[in-house]
């Protein structure tokens, strides 16, 4: 379910809740799915248990899993309607940044070319100068 790229520039926590967001928007994990316990988890990928609760932590606090004392951590029910209220709430900044660079006379083409970099690029951070 998750793999870690440990050559990654990309932190592992950070790694770890980007595939626990994509596996709640793709219907992979499920509302009140049970989620890995740190220690398995730190054993299956080679982790840190350290990294894995960190990671563990920062999904809680953004309201996409609870946990229940002595059974572990569980989706929430609302995770995924939280999660697309944050790409909706993304998508409004970036047609007001979009349309920033347009009135400085950024170019469409320079746009679409800006936007294919990113997502040619492995990690989705790298972009070209």
């Amino acid at each position: 379910m998750f793999t870690i790229d440990k050559l990654s520039r990309t932190p592992i926590y950070e790694q770890l809740i980007a595939q626990f967001e994509y596996g709640i928007l793709s219907g992979e994990i499920a509302a009140d799915g049970k989620l890995p316990s740190v220690r398995e988890l730190s054993q299956a990928l080679c982790v840190n248990p350290n990294t894995l609760q960190r990671a563990f932590n920062e999904i809680e606090a953004r309201g996409l899993c609870y946990s229940v004392p002595g059974s572990g951590r569980y989706i929430a029910k609302d995770a995924l309607e939280r999660l697309k209220a944050g790409i909706d709430r993304s998508l409004a900044e970036f047609v007001t940044m979009t349309e920033l660079l347009k009135a400085r006379g950024v170019s469409e083409q320079l746009l679409k070319q800006t936007v294919e970099t990113v997502y040619q690029s492995k990690s989705g951070k790298e972009t070209e100068s």
